[in-house]
């Protein structure tokens, strides 16, 4: 049973861990629980007129009620929500190239909304990404509000591309051409292509289909080195395209020996995550893993979910994983282009009931490499992909190699804001807004509890109108209340560097580094102040403080504290 300690004049929701358990029919009055020293030890110069009342998991169905007295009127709550839920909450990756390689062009994309910055392995070499690398970290060294960019390293992966070609050969429809293993062949009718193995992949009926489909071609025969084609859909074959089989993964290994010199670059750059292509089933996953505790590397994994072969094994994938990322362009490739909207929502879900983070990727504003406007159609995918739960979305080539990719992800902001604006009710987004959870069982783990003071501490929060603010050394609290989508903004303040930078891809978490005191409420102050002088909060505002998780820090092992605060200049 809940107990709330008045402490000054205001009222802290102090949770044990036996608390969350059913209710008899007819409890016993419980006495206040004497104060702690922790979050809740004092409050922050609260007064009678800022009481909050709080009942967790009482005896009915664990449902968080939330009561403001009249002297905190409904106007001051409303107006603080509307404050609260105009910062985006989705994430936005942008790929770094050609065109936003340089410290300007890094720090304006920052400023204009880039979360999390790309480095294409395919592209490039190890000195021009550890510019970036350089670029990005001295940008963290220099922003410590909050605006946090963390790094990702892409592995170029087992692709099979065809080989070099003075200049481009225009196919077209009906035109005979050939694809051989031999290396460095390109006439009017044939070019190499770079796997020997593409003649054993490939038979007679197959589709080859040329950067993702903006060509295609028939397989007529084959002989010992050459794969002799029919062109179904032409166009302009230039350098090294980008090939797939419709329906088939090539036969390569998921992290070649390219992959792994990056891997190792990865390492000692220190990089945040690793976006791993053409994953086909955990046992990569596995391996990498391995790899990185050897190595001692705090580096998160991100497979790609892009090829035919990885999507029977997709749950198996995803639990061995950190993440993932749906990569529409070879995942249209190699199946139906008609099934990847319901493939690219089922990972969604995949990842959502799992608790990992989520990347939607690959044309979300494709018009824009050229133009400085969006289609229509890519502003409502944007849209879906927000709607349906992505914690982030992506920009590939828009900010790679793009003219406008100041304005591209300007773009992906605001449909993102908007978008968001509509959501986060339970009765209009149920596929959005997590349940409550409820134990039914008499004994519990420690995770079990951490799921359920999640729930509640979001439901309070949304109740209130109020952004969190959740201490944590490992991250687990601030990525639990990300996976049940609070309304407002959740401010994640870490001790640990790395821990920072990796909650930068979680959905709805501004992630803060600061050093924690051996005082809880010192560090609470400074945890504030630092909010204030960022213009994050302003005074008046009311917050909801949370700390849980399995790593105690001013507690003890079983007790969980929210609180709901007025913030004092």
């Amino acid at each position: 049973m809940a107990a709330a300690a008045e402490i000054g004049g205001f009222a802290a929701a102090r949770i044990a861990a036996p608390a969350l358990r059913p209710a008899p029919p007819a409890p016993a009055a419980v006495a206040p629980l004497q104060p702690r020293r922790a979050v809740a030890a004092r409050s922050l110069r609260t007064t009678a007129s800022e009481t909050v009342t709080v009942d967790l998991a009482g005896a009915t169905n664990g449902a968080v009620r939330a009561l403001m007295n009249k002297e905190a009127t409904t106007t001051e709550i409303t107006s603080q929500a509307v404050a609260a839920n105009s910062r985006r909450k989705t994430k936005i990756v942008c790929t770094i190239g050609p065109s936003t390689n340089t410290r300007e062009m890094i720090w304006k994309l920052a400023e204009t909304g880039m979360n999390v910055a790309r480095l294409n392995m395919s592209h490039g070499d190890h000195q021009s990404h550890q510019k970036v690398i350089d670029l990005v970290k001295e940008y963290n060294a220099q922003n410590t509000d909050g605006n946090v960019i963390a790094i990702m390293l892409d592995t170029k992966g087992p692709e099979v591309r065809s080989g070099d070609v003075p200049e481009p050969i225009m196919l077209n429809e009906g035109q005979e051409f050939n694809f051989t293993i031999k290396r460095g062949v390109s006439t009017e009718d044939t070019v190499s292509v770079n796997y020997d193995d593409f003649i054993n992949d490939v038979e007679a009926g197959d589709i080859l289909l040329v950067d993702g489909g903006m060509m295609s071609l028939a397989v007529k025969s084959k002989t010992a080195d050459t794969v002799k084609c029919e062109v179904v859909d032409g166009g302009e074959l230039k350098s090294r395209r980008h090939l797939n089989v419709r329906g088939k993964s090539a036969t390569l290994p998921s992290i070649t020996e390219k992959d792994w010199e990056d891997i190792k670059f990865g390492v000692e750059n220190g990089v945040d995550f690793y976006a791993v292509s053409f994953v086909k089933d955990a046992k990569v996953i596995h391996e990498l893993k391995d790899y990185l505790k050897s190595a001692n590397a705090d580096i998160r994994v991100i497979p790609k979910i892009e090829s035919a072969d990885s999507i029977p094994n997709l749950q198996s994938i995803i639990a061995a994983s950190d993440g993932a990322m749906v990569a529409r362009g070879d995942l249209g490739a190699e199946l139906p282009i008609e099934d990847v909207p319901l493939l690219q929502a089922e990972i969604v879900r995949t990842c959502r009931r799992m608790e990992k983070p989520v990347i939607v990727a690959t044309n979300m504003l494709e018009s824009m490499i050229n133009h400085p406007t969006p289609t229509r159609a890519e502003v409502s995918d944007i849209a879906i992909a927000v709607r349906e739960g992505a914690d982030a979305i992506m920009l590939s080539g828009e900010t790679a190699h793009g003219k406008y990719p100041l304005k591209a992800v300007k773009v992906m902001h605001t449909v993102a804001l908007r978008t968001e604006s509509s959501l986060y009710n339970s009765t209009t987004s149920p596929s959005l807004v997590a349940p409550t959870q409820v134990l039914l069982n008499e004994e519990f783990s420690p995770s079990q509890l951490s799921n359920m003071f999640g729930s509640h501490a979001t439901m309070m929060a949304n109740t209130l109108g109020t952004p969190i603010i959740v201490f944590t050394q490992t991250g687990s609290m601030a990525v639990l209340l990300s996976h049940y989508r609070p309304a407002s903004t959740i401010f994640a303040f870490t001790n640990e560097e790395r821990v920072k930078q990796r909650l930068a891809l979680y959905q709805g978490v501004v992630p803060i580094y600061m050093q924690f005191s051996d005082d809880a409420e010192e560090t609470l102050s400074r945890a504030i102040s630092s909010l204030l002088k960022a213009q994050y909060v302003k005074e008046g505002d009311y917050v909801t403080l949370v700390q849980s998780g399995v790593t105690s820090i001013w507690r003890e092992e079983s007790t969980h504290h929210i609180q709901v605060r007025k913030v004092q200049g």
